[in-house]
């Protein structure tokens, strides 16, 4: 798979543009803040409806204008289609498949797979459970798009959920009967939409765990596959029947919820744990992990990503994105050398000396608002 065109209207810094796209590595070389990673923040938002820079669509929206399109033309197994997404902040958005409109915009994700190395990758194993949480629920979501669904009906059942919770929690004599027995129906709606979630993720960090491992090894100095270990740390005692567990869990903690007035049990309050070592020596990456560690591990994941979704069948395209900055020499070669035979790898660097040898392909220079071949 790979992208063959691209063409921006009134998306970030770009009012219009259009960069014909080959296979193989291609490099956009610019200083900061002339646009060159917008161009491939386009191209990941196509792959999932979202950015992995900023939160909302607002900000990439170009200032004054009220609308942004990102088009695209992929070409997969030979054959070409045309993916169009009108972004309209404030209002629905709109996608097409080779003009046709689509009933809804996320069915056009996981048309276009794309893998991600970012400088902020580092919040993977440092950062907060929810940037693991949502670095699982992406990927589930590339590999089987209906799951955006689930995803989108969870978050909608908590939200609902939390504020019954904080309205039962004060309520008194009959309009706290009412409460309690409406909470029973969002009780029953979390925890099937709840066990489909969990269910997904715990099959995702089964299959994504020996990726890992051979991740590890190939990034990290003097490290073997063995070293690196995901966990799926649940907020539940896992059973045979998740629903029936999250339910269970969910009349344990009943007096703990209404006291705090939010929901305390659900794939939102998992984590995936991380750690190195062997064994009993084995140490959480999170505190306890080198900077050069951290790094490597980060690293890790996205090469699993790829590789998990390659075992799928479908060759993703590759967005690194800045991320030679932040690596010592060795790990930019290591990285260059794994990535390199993928299908579509796709660069930003602020100077040229950034990119290594084996992905100088084609390169174009971004200044000016311009995007200009280098040849």
């Amino acid at each position: 798979m790979h992208v063959a065109h691209l063409s921006l209207h009134n998306f970030r810094s770009y009012a219009d543009i259009d960069v014909a796209l080959e296979p193989g590595a291609t490099a956009f070389i610019g200083r900061n803040g002339q646009g060159k990673t917008n161009l491939v923040e386009a191209i990941d938002y196509l792959s999932r409806l979202s950015s992995h820079r900023v939160a909302t669509d607002a900000p990439l929206v170009k200032a004054g204008a009220d609308q942004a399109i990102v088009r695209a033309s992929v070409v997969k197994e030979g054959r070409t289609a045309l993916l169009e997404v009108e972004l309209n902040p404030g209002r629905a958005n709109r996608a097409r498949i080779n003009r046709s409109p689509l009933p809804r915009p996320r069915e056009i994700i996981g048309l276009v797979r794309t893998v991600v190395f970012a400088p902020d990758d580092l919040t993977l194993v440092k950062g907060d459970p929810s940037d693991r949480r949502k670095f699982l629920d992406d990927l589930l979501v590339l590999r089987t798009p209906r799951l955006v669904g689930v995803r989108s009906d969870y978050d909608r059942i908590l939200k609902q959920r939390n504020s019954l919770l904080k309205t039962a929690g004060v309520a008194r004599g009959s309009s706290r009967d009412a409460a309690m027995s409406t909470l029973e129906i969002w009780d029953d709606n979390l925890a099937r939409v709840g066990a489909e979630l969990l269910g997904a993720r715990l099959q995702l960090v089964e299959e994504l765990l020996p990726y890992v491992g051979k991740a590890y090894e190939a990034v990290a100095r003097g490290a073997s596959r063995d070293d690196a270990d995901l966990e799926y740390k649940a907020s539940i005692d896992l059973g045979a029947d998740l629903q029936a567990a999250l339910l269970a869990a969910i009349a344990d903690r009943r007096k703990d919820e209404l006291d705090r007035g939010i929901s305390l049990v659900g794939p939102h309050r998992d984590e995936l744990l991380l750690t190195l070592g062997d064994g009993d020596l084995r140490l959480p990456v999170k505190g306890y992990a080198s900077h050069g560690e951290s790094w490597s591990f980060a690293l890790a994941l996205r090469l699993a990503s790829y590789d998990l979704l390659r075992s799928d069948g479908d060759d993703p395209i590759l967005v690194l994105d800045d991320v030679f900055a932040e690596l010592d020499t060795e790990r930019r070669a290591q990285l260059a050398q794994l990535v390199a035979g993928a299908e579509q790898v796709l660069v930003t660097a602020a100077v040229a000396a950034d990119v290594p040898e084996s992905l100088q392909g084609v390169r174009f220079v971004v200044a000016d608002g311009q995007v200009t071949r280098d040849d």
